[in-house]
């Protein structure tokens, strides 16, 4: 009979995507995000203008089309590809960090080290911010029927005061946020690191997601903060979006120092 030799059981890894953060550091980077904006500013509440300009130019051509039934949907999707639409204050904050010279023209202009792979991230967030609003259309139509939408003045009665509209509310937000929750993961870190790594956009992407899932407390604070933000500048009529943009732009790249830099991928 052959006798077997004693294996030993192998010893845990170090978990390489877990930090030591607490959710008060969310707020940490939340004040690095505005302290970047306040080194020269004009350069920040600019990007900041031209995303308000073309937020205002979207939405007016929405109701002008009559796509006024897509509108709540459509500023859902706007946080799924907010992440891109950022990647100039994500290379202001980096030049600022590196000692570099800061302009508008190099955060319109970025090179990112990925090259073209920023760009196909771009698409597929795209891609995934019109599914969403496909998928919100769909919802309506289920709960609804083929019921013409009623306009922006009818649509709270609507929703709160029939048992339909409850539903329809309670079914839309859980598969909202399955959304919100999968397009926050994958694009947390995956463009910021796009732009200071040469990698590509999946596992980019893959490494984002390990790094939320792995540091669920403070990335939830920082979620949080994020859609607060995001609902007070919807609040101003979107006027808010000048500041409040730029303020998260730079607040996401101190995330990603904080949270990716260890991160092997």
């Amino acid at each position: 009979m052959t006798i077997l030799p004693d294996v030993m059981p192998p010893l845990p890894t170090k978990n390489r995507w877990r930090r030591s953060l607490a959710p008060a550091d969310a707020f940490a980077w939340l004040s690095k995000g505005w302290h970047d904006l306040t080194v020269q500013p004009m350069t920040s509440l600019s990007y900041g203008l031209l995303i308000f300009l073309a937020s205002v130019a979207i939405v007016g051509g929405m109701f002008r089309l009559g796509w006024d039934y897509i509108l709540f949907p459509a500023f859902a999707g706007f946080m799924v590809v907010g992440p891109i639409l950022a990647v100039g204050l994500y290379e202001k904050s980096r030049r600022l960090a590196a000692g570099l010279p800061v302009s508008l023209v190099n955060m319109i202009f970025v090179r990112p080290q990925s090259g073209g792979q920023i760009l196909f991230a771009g698409v597929m967030l795209c891609l995934l911010m019109i599914t969403w609003m496909r998928a919100a259309v769909i919802v309506y139509a289920l709960f609804f029927g083929l019921v013409p939408f009623p306009g922006l003045e009818h649509i709270a009665p609507m929703l709160f005061t029939t048992p339909t509209g409850w539903a329809m509310l309670i079914v839309g937000s859980a598969i909202g946020g399955l959304f919100a929750a999968f397009s926050f993961a994958i694009s947390a870190f995956s463009v910021p690191m796009m732009l200071d790594r040469r990698v590509d956009a999946l596992t980019a992407m893959g490494s984002s997601t390990a790094l939320v899932w792995n540091n669920l407390p403070v990335m939830l604070t920082w979620a949080v903060i994020v859609l607060a933000l995001f609902l007070l500048s919807l609040a101003t009529g979107l006027l808010g979006l000048i500041i409040v943009f730029p303020v998260l732009g730079h607040g996401t790249w101190h995330a990603y120092r904080a949270v990716a830099d260890e991160a092997a991928v």
